[in-house]
């Protein structure tokens, strides 16, 4: 009978993504493909430092035990083959069972997310990340440069979500960007009671939630999650009902109003953030961890950066 990861929660994740190879990445993109491939066998005992996404993937596995393996973190890269060794390698040094990846040589590798059914994909190539979206999968491109994770929760995943075109559609997004502030908040008003539709990351969030549940009377690993937007009052009601009709709970929610995110993420110290706004996203990865969402009205081409 074949091996299977239904009802696992399945993240998918780049090599620079998980590790610090920013230093490789410049060898790799020069095209000199042998010398990528030699650098990378000749230092593959040489442990890279931890990536932006290392703390969230270490918490992550530690929900596993020898009784339930309930997460599953494949490699899903754009190196070659032979330059996954170090990738394994490495996790293996810094004590995560990583077991399976997909190494396609400077080849798209999202396709795979559909086989492996996967709750997330971590890359830092923004095209793999695009593409992952438009195929209906939660995806961020990790923003290298971000602060490190804070080590002050060594038994808790925190996680925290923009709403609008991440959590939820970006319905009422695009309501915003076309008519301005009071016709979106007066469109939230009237529509309170309709739930949003969901974004690309509402089945992520589901999948911690049920991975909560799992793990509740069984070991001490818990998950924190937070929503932080930039709605307020009143338009704060209609992300509370979107929530509540789908079943799912966030621990914090935070309607800040346009406020800045990063000195509020700072306080909450997720160990990832993401958002589809880029400012808000430069924002938080001066504090945290952070992810840029590329979905919704705020990327479409042609948009003003914000």
């Amino acid at each position: 009978m074949a091996n299977t990861l239904n009802g696992k929660l399945v993240v998918a994740i780049s090599s620079r993504a998980l590790f610090d190879f920013e230093e490789e990445n410049r060898l790799f993109e020069t095209g000199d493909e042998a010398g990528y491939m030699h650098y990378q066998l000749e230092h593959v005992r040489q442990s890279p430092g931890p990536g932006v996404a290392f703390a969230l993937v270490n918490k992550l596995l530690a929900f596993n035990t020898e009784a339930a393996q309930r997460v599953e973190v494949v490699m899903l890269s754009r190196n070659d083959p032979a330059s996954g060794l170090r990738v394994f390698a490495s996790a293996q040094a810094a004590g995560m069972r990583i077991e399976r990846g997909v190494f396609t040589r400077g080849r798209d590798p999202f396709a795979y997310l559909r086989p492996l059914g996967a709750h997330l994909f971590l890359s830092a190539n923004a095209q793999d990340v695009q593409q992952a979206l438009s195929m209906g999968y939660a995806a961020a491109r990790v923003l290298t440069e971000s602060r490190p994770a804070s080590q002050h929760y060594p038994q808790e995943v925190r996680i925290a979500f923009d709403g609008d075109a991440v959590l939820f559609s970006d319905e009422a997004e695009r309501v915003y960007q076309e008519e301005g502030l009071p016709a979106f908040v007066q469109h939230e008003a009237r529509l309170a009671d309709t739930p949003l539709a969901e974004g690309p990351f509402k089945p992520l969030l589901a999948a911690l939630n049920h991975l909560q549940r799992q793990a509740a009377a069984s070991q001490t690993m818990r998950i924190r999650t937070a929503l932080v937007t930039a709605r307020s009052a009143p338009a704060h009601e209609r992300a509370v009902r979107t929530l509540l009709d789908w079943g799912i709970t966030v621990d914090e929610a935070m309607f800040l109003g346009g406020l800045e995110k990063g000195p509020f993420l700072r306080e909450f110290e997720p160990d990832f953030f993401f958002d589809d706004q880029r400012s808000h996203v430069a924002s938080a990865a001066q504090h945290v961890p952070a992810g840029h969402v590329s979905n919704g009205v705020a990327n479409a081409a042609g948009h003003k950066k914000g």
